[in-house]
């Protein structure tokens, strides 16, 4: 490895990229070729992501979750802008000139509604989307050079003050495409294809910002001033201009002056920090750039961004320099929040940048353990590291650990120049010096395992202010730095898995982290740490290799016998490896190979095969001399000595490494400080925690071999070792029989029952016919599939997946996962199983993207019942609409789930019996407009294709649990309808009657059958709605009589099918006296006159065709 450039001190910061967002795209399904990223928007709370297929994705940017999904079926969405002083209100624009706003509510936990919607710019695209910066108003600019904006009135205020008279209103037409828009302190600035415009929209004013015009896309950007004496002072505006130049404009549009920056790109572009490559910085001066600059965005703390298909590059406009530029490919849009980047690249893949000094950047890439990474950037910016100012945030000792963790034979000559750097560095200065001095005079300190100086301060001196002040600061400093958890870091193989831990612990003490000069500087913990691991290891793995070759048989080893009354000693006598050993496994293996082949030459007559009592005889024969040979050790009657399983023996040597390293670590401090007391309780709690997952594997049994307690291991090792060609056999047959006992639910004295056998032979079984096997019988013998998970968690536990899901980081561990690929299911399953113990429904909503590999059975077997219904729900919404309805049904295999599932989303998330049905179990007044948090899958499965019978069982769920909207919909498909007229009356909302999701009548006698049952419910319908009982928004406004089920509507509603006429004579056969409202005279009479025209006009249309006719046979 060459020396590394070393970049001018004119430079002190750069663009880095900490964070992968790829998996955030394959979670949301927009890293396929068929769906993707189109725009992007982000504010402090949301990153919002419009898609190709009309769908808008807003993760909430604590925690990276995904919350909300808004479809539009206008289009795909094109824009996307947050609204900057009320986080819960979103514009989004489509394809077909539609704009949306969108009010989510969350704050009352309501569904998102659309509070206003402009067709303005039907047919033209939306190039710019601007809010208001005080009010709920957006701006918007089409291809064709409109502008308008665009009012929204909020639920929060009421119903009265969220309507707004003229929600849609241009404000101007300019001479060519609007490129980008903005807004400050009642003035819009629009920049279009030939010049910038500046618009007063309270006094409706328009001014030309200068007077030479353009030809092409140029943005242009308010600049608020907001340091040193400019604070209040009206922001400045920068308008781009060909030629790699930018106007600076006063608030009223008059160009104060050109920024030329063509001469000052020349300069060499800074790399990219990213753990995607090593950043390479070429000092080579290039040419003058003249470039077009689309868009201007203000950006972190006075600085100007805008940027190419192919570079970044941010300007201080203050003082006219050039601050960075770098080169990032296939450029599409950017976002900015503070000094945080979303970069859109072409493909769809999003990148999340940060702008920060030099010095910041290597303190994250050290808090994040990318040793290498760290070491380029110290080594490429030395003026910021071996600065004064950077010794707070990078301490020399923590620059000592970096060079100790890079490997001396890799990286030679790359921590060559990283120690001639620190010889450069220069110390704090004389103020910190004496602070410091001062607290390593008056306080008393030690070091603590994994690095950190632990400072006891004494009481009431001045340095104990002085050090909490210091302690104040730099945790201040870095919880301004967080960021989200899926980094994508190289795993440290000698990492200490505890460490993490305990650095959190014992930075709530207020420890100081490397920040401490002393006179001494011992060896690095880790390294010590790691010298001890390897000796204890390598010692442990001599006296296995040394055990495992001596090939001990059942005479040299006794098995302890645990009784009652205390623990027996267990003698272990010494012998040596003889030929005649090797002979007794021989002739064992050979006896057990001549017993499976005759086992499999009887199961091979179709007699035996199929029946079931014969072949079970047979392999009990079989499985006598597996036991013999291959069985764990069992004491007999008389108390002779046991076999001993070798591979449990290993196991427990290598916990017993593991344990024994990390205890060793923890005995010095325990003696020196306090807090190691509480390393030391994590540690035992670390061990204790995959004893339990194992089932207490140090408790033996001293019962019957048939009837033995499983507070032993599983083997998932073989004791002997067996040869390939008897081991595929061996499956078989092993396989073969865990299945019969298992369905045959077989008792212990016919042989040994599924569970045990399980246990004892699990290294024989094939582990994809067990597991679905275990599926098809969990429900009536949950023990045996609790038996196959422990199994399965043994078999991974040195997977390098389970440190990762120990770490407690969710999306890195399914990012881990995904890395297996191809998957195999039962493996997998023990990971997910590890996650799901761990994070609960968190994990279990993110399964679905292991389908069809994991089935939704096996996380019905895994999971609580609350918890699955998310993943199922999550599993066919990750579906596209057309094809979730067959989806499902390719899911209910055997059809039985079909009804339990319904059940589970009716009883989950659901509204309260008590405000969907009366005392009496009828619906009450206006239940159906209650949210249930599964509508979208319960809707689902009652349009399902089934058979009569399931319908009818259906249907009367629906109604026991209030789930009014499906049982009017399985009333229509079973021709249920006076059933379902009865519900509407009682439901009072006359939209229900409406197609094509309604119940219509379609004759004159359900007309006036559903007259007489409106009579009948009106006055129980009346006594609900003023008393309120169902609490829903809907008992508020109750005042109005539109939506409900009274005769009038019944009425005007008769009247629209078959004429006013023939409504009041239906009203007058059901002996019903109805005085019409004023409002209903006018409507019935303009159906007349529309009756009366539309007769005339058919009667025309007839005479006209009658009289061509008659021509034509003339």
């Amino acid at each position: 490895m060459s020396l590394i450039p070393v970049v001018p001190e004119n430079y002190s910061h750069v663009l880095a990229e900490f964070d992968c967002l790829d998996p955030l795209l394959s979670a949301l399904r927009l890293d396929t070729g068929r769906l993707k990223c189109t725009c992007l928007a982000v504010s402090k709370k949301w990153l919002a992501l419009g898609t190709s297929a009309g769908g808008l994705h807003l993760i909430q940017r604590e925690g990276w979750k995904q919350r909300i999904i808004l479809t539009h079926k206008e289009g795909a969405i094109t824009q996307v802008a947050c609204c900057p002083h009320d986080e819960d209100f979103i514009a989004v624009a489509t394809s077909q000139g539609l704009v949306v706003v969108w009010e989510l509510q969350l704050e009352r936990r309501g569904r998102p509604e659309r509070v206003s919607v402009s067709w303005e710019h039907r047919g033209q695209a939306i190039t710019a989307l601007c809010w208001d910066t005080s009010t709920l108003r957006v701006f918007v600019g089409d291809s064709g050079g409109k502008v308008s904006f665009l009012r929204a009135g909020s639920s929060k205020l009421g119903k009265v003050l969220a309507f707004v008279i003229f929600p849609v209103q241009t404000v101007t037409t300019v001479d060519s495409k609007v490129v980008q828009l903005g807004y400050q302190d009642g003035r819009l600035l629009v920049s279009s294809l030939n010049r910038c415009y500046l618009c007063d929209t309270e006094r409706e004013k328009f001014w030309r910002v200068g007077n030479k015009e353009r030809d092409g896309e140029y943005g242009a950007c308010f600049f608020p001033q907001s340091r040193g004496l400019l604070v209040g002072q009206p922001p400045l505006l920068y308008c781009a201009r060909p030629g790699s130049r930018i106007w600076e404009a006063s608030f009223n549009g008059d160009v104060l002056s050109t920024h030329q920056f063509k001469q000052l790109l020349g300069c060499p572009p800074l790399p990219l920090i990213t753990y995607r490559n090593e950043p390479h910085y070429n000092p080579v001066v290039k040419s003058p750039q003249s470039i077009a600059f689309p868009k201007l965005l203000y950006l972190g703390d006075q600085n100007l961004l805008t940027w190419t298909d192919s570079a970044i590059y941010i300007f201080t406009p203050q003082n006219g320099q050039v601050l960075l530029w770098t080169e990032v490919k296939d450029l599409v849009d950017i976002a900015v929040y503070r000094s945080e980047l979303f970069c859109l690249h072409g493909n769809g893949h999003l990148s999340h940048l940060s702008l920060l000094s030099a010095d910041r950047c290597v303190e994250r890439l050290l808090r994040r353990e990318s040793w290498h990474l760290a070491a380029i950037t110290c080594c490429m910016f030395q003026h910021a590291v071996t600065s004064s100012r950077a010794r707070k945030s990078i301490p020399i000792d923590r620059l000592e650990h970096l060079k100790c963790q890079l490997s001396p034979t890799t990286y030679q000559e790359l921590t060559a120049q990283l120690e001639e750097v620190i010889t450069k560095l220069e110390p704090l200065d004389s103020a910190s010096s004496s602070r410091r001095s001062s607290i390593s005079s008056h306080e008393s300190f030690n070091v603590l395992d994994c690095g950190i100086y632990r400072v006891i301060s004494r009481r009431g001196s001045q340095s104990d202010e002085e050090t909490s002040s210091l302690i104040n600061q730099s945790l201040s400093e870095e919880e301004g730095l967080k960021d989200f958890s899926f980094v994508q870091e190289e795993d440290q193989v000698d990492q200490d898995p505890q460490s993490s831990e305990r650095l959190e612990a014992e930075r709530s003490e207020q420890g100081l982290q490397f920040h401490l000069p002393l006179s001494f500087r011992p060896k690095p913990p880790r390294i010590a740490l790691q010298a001890v691991r390897d000796s204890v290891s390598s010692f442990v793995k001599k006296t296995t290799e040394k055990i495992n070759t001596l090939q001990m048989s059942s005479e040299l080893w006794q098995r302890p016998d645990f009784r009652e009354g205390g623990q027996s000693e267990m003698s272990v006598p010494t012998a040596l490896y003889t030929e005649e050993m090797e002979n007794d496994v021989e002739a064992d293996m050979q006896e057990l190979r001549s017993a499976t082949e005759q086992t499999i030459c009887k199961i091979q007559d179709p007699l035996v095969l199929l029946d079931p009592v014969c072949l079970g005889e047979t392999l009990l024969d079989w499985v006598a001399v597996l036991e013999r040979i291959l069985g764990p050790g069992v004491p007999d009657p008389l108390g002779s000595d046991a076999v001993s399983d070798p591979n449990v023996d290993g196991l427990a040597e290598e916990r017993w490494d593991k344990d024994n390293v990390y205890s060793s670590s923890e005995q010095p401090e325990e003696s020196s400080c306090s807090s190691g007391l509480a390393a030391e309780s994590v540690a035992e709690e670390e061990k204790e925690e995959p004893l339990k997952l194992r089932g207490h594997e140090d408790q033996c049994d001293s019962s019957d071999v048939l009837n033995r307690s499983f507070s032993e291991p599983v083997r998932v090792v073989s004791p002997k070792p067996v040869p390939s060609d008897l081991l595929d056999n061996l499956t078989q047959l092993a396989t073969l029989y865990t299945e019969l006992s298992c369905f045959r639910n077989q008792d212990s004295e016919q042989g040994l029952s599924c569970k045990t056998f399980l246990h004892h032979y699990f290294f024989l079984l094939d582990q994809e016919r067990v597991r679905r096997m275990c599926l098809l019988c969990y429900q009536q013998q949950p023990e045996v599939h609790s038996s196959f998970t422990e199994a399965m968690l043994e078999l991974t536990q040195s997977s390098k997946v389970v440190e990762v899901i120990q770490r407690g980081d969710l999306l890195r561990s399914l990012r881990s996962l995904r890395e297996l690929q191809p998957w195999s299911a039962a493996p997998l399953l023990a990971h997910l199983h590890r996650l799901y113990e761990r994070h609960g429904e968190a994990a279990v909503r993110s399964y679905s993207q292991f389908y069809p590999t994991i089935i939704p059975a096996d996380i019905m077997a895994m999971a609580q019942k609350s918890h699955f219904l998310a993943y199922l729900d999550n599993l066919v919404q990750s579906q596209t609409e057309e094809h979730r309805l067959s989806f499902l049904q390719s899911l209910l295999e055997p059809e039985s789930l079909r009804q339990d599932w319904l059940e589970l989303a009716l009883t989950h998330d659901a509204p309260q019996h008590c405000d969907t049905l009366t005392p009496k179990g009828q619906p009450r007044w206006h239940s159906h407009c209650f949210s249930w948090g599964y509508g979208r899958l319960l809707s689902l499965l009652i349009r399902l294709p089934t058979d009569l019978s399931s319908k009818q069982k259906m249907a009367e769920t629906c109604r026991s649990h209030g789930y009014w909207t499906g049982y009017l919909y399985l009333c229509c498909e079973l021709q249920h309808r006076t059933e379902a007229f009865s519900t509407i009356c009682q439901l009072d909302d006359i939209s229900l009657l409406e197609e094509p999701e309604g119940v219509g009548p379609q004759t004159l006698d359900e007309w006036k059958h559903l007259i007489q049952l409106s009579q009948q419910h009106s006055t129980v319908g009346e006594s609900e709605q003023v008393a309120g009982m169902n609490g829903s928004s809907w008992s508020n406004g109750s005042a109005d009589c539109v939506g409900r089920m009274s005769l009038e509507n019944l009425t005007l509603m008769l009247a629209r099918t078959a004429g006013p006429d023939r409504a009041l004579a239906v009203l007058e056969e059901c002996g019903v006296q109805l005085v019409l409202s004023p409002h209903s005279k006018l409507v019935c009479e303009l159906l007349r006159v529309t009756e009366k025209r539309q007769r005339a006009m058919i009667q025309t249309m007839l005479e006209r065709c009658d009289r061509f006719l008659w021509s034509q046979h003339a």
